[in-house]
């Protein structure tokens, strides 16, 4: 069973899976290097602005979650968010990325956090299904985005 704990405790994991999500959502790094995205990445287990949850077994990193401060310049007012969720190809299909999920909203809750936003491209079905709310449809990175929000209750 994968274990799941703060990046923060696994820094050794840091560049690899900042790595992982700028091949993921490659479009939202159009004009940052990855060495800086890695960078800030890093920073953001320590000053908060991407909190991590990752999910490990014994062969290594298998994906992870973040609770983010800003995940869209465009909503600067907006946030906190659910942002980075990712699963290494062979950890699919488990739910792993559910108890991530799961996992950051209740930290966000337990936390004092009423509410989380998202955005996404073509998972909004997958996160509708597990309680988030359509709030708008706009075109961002040369695509329609999603942007939704969950009420933790």
């Amino acid at each position: 069973m994968p274990h799941i704990d703060w990046l923060s405790n696994h820094m050794q994991h840091s560049d690899t899976f900042a790595q992982w999500i700028y091949h993921q959502f490659s479009y939202e790094f159009s004009d940052q290097p990855l060495a800086d995205w890695q960078r800030e990445f890093a920073e953001g287990q320590v000053n908060g602005d991407w909190r991590c949850l990752i999910a490990m077994d014994t062969e290594g990193l298998l994906g992870g979650a973040v609770l983010a401060k800003d995940d869209l310049p465009e909503r600067p007012a907006l946030g906190p968010w659910l942002a980075c969720v990712f699963t290494k190809p062979q950890a699919r299909g488990q739910g792993l990325a559910e108890r991530l999920i799961e996992a950051i909203c209740t930290h966000a809750k337990s936390n004092g956090i009423a509410r989380l936003y998202l955005h996404t491209q073509d998972r909004r079905d997958y996160y509708a299904k597990r309680g988030w709310e359509d709030v708008e449809t706009f075109p961002y990175w040369g695509k329609e985005q999603r942007l939704m929000k969950r009420e933790l209750r």
